[in-house]
């Protein structure tokens, strides 16, 4: 049986923390996985900036609620589920999605949590497990899956690598020169045309 791991963030909706940046005028907070890999690192570095200048988790989830799927990226889901199993394996928090997930018609999501304060400062990130991605995609091949496997960025290499098939989607140039043999989709129709090769 064939299942379909994506990546969530500049797969198919944007880039929260770039969204949240924006509308902060906090041009740190651009930073994603795209400018470090190490996203335990890049957490902390969030996480710092939001406390220096006082903002919480209700702040970003109103940003959050502003926020719209990409275009076309609920029809791409709703296409790819009709013959495959699909698992969304994210980096983000599910006090971050839930909206979104609504949107695209709940696709199952697999990704980590926050620990807050009840004014809502994250004090912490809760991890499921290192490298979740890479080693979910391990254990479905465990369970005799054939896992086809798309995202954006470095955090998304294990996950990648460890895939049967894989596909860059629209992601930075970097990548694709340390990785030239993972092939490279640009939009759902490129994407789903490669899921179903």
């Amino acid at each position: 049986m064939d299942l379909v791991c994506l990546d969530l963030e500049g797969v198919l909706i944007p880039e929260i923390w770039v969204a949240f940046a924006e509308a902060t005028n906090i041009d740190e907070l651009k930073r994603t996985t795209r400018d470090e890999p190490d996203y335990g690192k890049l957490m902390d570095y969030r996480i710092d900036i939001l406390n220096k200048h006082n903002l919480n988790l209700f702040q970003i989830q109103d940003v959050i609620a502003s926020m719209d799927p990409l275009p076309g990226a609920k029809e791409f889901l709703d296409k790819v589920r009709m013959n495959r199993e699909l698992v969304i394996l994210s980096d983000t928090f599910r006090e971050f999605a839930l909206p979104l997930m609504k949107m695209l018609g709940h696709p199952t999501l697999f990704c980590h949590e926050l620990e807050t304060t009840s004014s809502g400062r994250i004090e912490k990130v809760k991890f499921r497990i290192p490298d979740h991605k890479r080693k979910s995609v391990q254990y479905f091949q465990k369970l005799n899956f054939r896992v086809s496997a798309a995202g954006d960025s470095y955090n998304d290499l294990g996950m990648l690598l460890a895939a049967d098939r894989c596909a860059f989607y629209n992601p930075p140039k970097s990548i694709t020169v340390e990785y030239p043999d993972i092939h490279v989709t640009t939009n759902f129709e490129s994407l789903f045309q490669f899921i179903e090769g």
